[in-house]
């Protein structure tokens, strides 16, 4: 019993989504069209890159990185700064959630080892607002990014300039956050970083970037599901085992949800008005109640406005709990952490959020993107 507690706990939403697309089912009975719902190309990708990505923390490698450039740093608002930039930039690389796996047990490291987690909760607040928006610029960033650059075929350029001014402005609001809100107070870190493997560590990036290639479609997708399982295989089947298949899952069963959901014809036309109305807000708003991922999976079938709900979706990562999935994971951390303080850091963590939030939707509808 505590094992399926345990279970139900860890994939809430593939449970959630699994149900929905279950219910959906009896209203659109399965059929040749089911097919169409799924987008391979999408669900390859992810794998492939969560599967390298998993092989390289196995041998601690962003972690080793990431505290060699903290080291560097001697006080506890530049280590802090630090901190939330190698989150933000490895959410471009890794994918937000992942980057907050790797990147939150650094953080707390740091403050833990020089009598700082008094900045705890700051420190998690900032790093996860830099995963959720940091990933917002790369198609593979974040995986709704991945999913709306592949159905709707959007071509790279038009991708990165679509997202670069609130990416600009989440580096600014951020940088602003940390230099405001922490003390220039001396901090040294003692111990040093370890050493890597490098035969593994020089393989896994040669097929980290065989997997972007994949991304941006300079070699065939389905090519990944044979010579990346296959390398990880021989050199660390561990990490094959750790991929992240309830957030595969996940996608499939909200494909068949979406899919569902197109097809009925009182659902298409109020989510249609509505994101006529503003796709923008319409899509962000969507993100606080039922997430990022499941909101551009579901909405992308009801508009072809891909410019503002690309937007939407990625700057809707911010505000609740629940805005994006990799939220729940820092919140898991904090609470692991410090338990005594989950109230003030709901608090905190929903001031922050509502704050970029607000001041992203702004500014984005101002200059109109």
């Amino acid at each position: 019993m505590e094992k399926i507690k345990s279970f139900a706990k860890t994939n809430t939403v593939m449970l959630v989504a699994a149900l929905c697309a279950l219910i959906t089912a009896f209203i659109i009975p399965p059929d040749r069209k089911y097919l169409d719902y799924f987008d391979f190309k999408t669900l390859t990708c992810l794998f492939c890159v969560l599967a390298v990505v998993c092989a390289l923390r196995n041998i601690r490698f962003f972690y080793t990185m990431a505290k060699a450039i903290v080291r560097k740093f001697r006080t506890a608002k530049s280590a802090i700064l630090a901190l939330v930039y190698i989150t933000f930039i490895g959410s471009m690389l890794i994918a937000n959630d992942m980057a907050l796996l790797t990147f939150l047990p650094l953080g707390y490291f740091v403050l833990h080892t020089t009598g700082m987690e008094k900045h705890l909760a700051f420190t998690y607040i900032m790093q996860n607002i830099a995963a959720n928006l940091g990933g917002m610029l790369t198609p593979f960033g974040n995986p709704q990014n991945l999913y709306l650059y592949s159905k709707f075929n959007i071509p790279d350029a038009e991708f990165v300039s679509i997202m670069f001014l609130p990416f600009i402005i989440s580096i600014i609001l951020i940088t602003v956050c940390c230099l405001v809100f922490v003390k220039s107070e001396p901090l040294v870190i003692e111990e040093k970083a370890a050493s890597l493997p490098i035969a593994r560590t020089v393989t896994y990036l040669i097929l980290f970037v065989y997997s972007i290639l994949i991304v941006f479609k300079f070699i065939p997708y389905w090519t990944g599901l044979i010579i990346i399982p296959l390398a990880i295989l021989l050199l660390d089947r561990v990490a094959l085992l750790q991929v992240d298949y309830g957030l595969l899952l996940t996608f499939v069963f909200f494909f068949i949800f979406a899919g569902n959901m197109s097809r009925i014809d009182i659902v298409r036309d109020f989510f249609s008005y509505l994101l006529e109305q503003n796709t923008l807000i319409f899509s962000a708003l969507s993100c606080q109640v039922i997430s990022n991922v499941p909101s551009a999976i579901l909405l992308s079938q009801f508009t072809e406005n891909y410019r503002e709900l690309l937007l939407g979706v990625n700057i809707g990562g911010a505000g609740t709990l629940i805005a994006s999935l990799a939220s729940l994971i820092t919140f898991k951390e904090y609470t692991k952490q410090d338990p005594k303080h989950t109230l003030s850091y709901i608090l905190k963590f929903t001031a922050y959020n509502f704050a970029f939030l607000i001041i992203l939707i702004t500014i984005c509808s101002i200059f109109k993107i």
